[in-house]
């Protein structure tokens, strides 16, 4: 049996591609980002409902959590710390037009208007 038929938990680790939780409630915003991230080697799940990304997180081996500000009726920083009480390894990057007062439980910050490419450079940087 080949490396690649093996299921992913018996793969080498430098074969299992880092598993990105996305959060969005723009479908097309959220298409956009996980066929870019998809194209440099990440596995993304992207879910449009806070219910949905905190069972995902308790479910799945996510790797990096990214989120917009504006993604539930609460806060980010509210969502960021049920985030981190769940898992309080996974980084969390805020992706977002909107700066936020308060940036608690979020690792990282990356303005939407920033460049595709250093996007994935931060991302990068993150989960490596």
């Amino acid at each position: 049996m080949s490396v690649s038929r093996l299921p992913e938990y018996a793969r080498p680790a430098s074969l299992v591609r880092p598993l990105i939780l996305y959060l969005e409630r723009h479908p097309r915003a959220l298409n956009i980002r996980k066929v870019v991230l998809e194209r440099e080697g990440y596995t993304v799940i992207g879910v449009s409902r806070r219910e949905d990304a905190l069972q995902t997180l308790r479910d799945s081996p996510v790797s990096l959590t990214i989120t917009d500000h504006l993604f539930s009726a609460n806060s980010s920083s509210e969502l960021a710390r049920e985030m981190k009480k769940i898992k309080p390894d996974v980084p969390i990057i805020l992706f977002s037009r909107t700066v936020p007062q308060h940036f608690d439980g979020v690792d990282v910050y990356i303005n939407q208007g920033e460049p595709t490419a250093e996007f994935l450079r931060i991302v990068r940087n993150v989960i490596e």
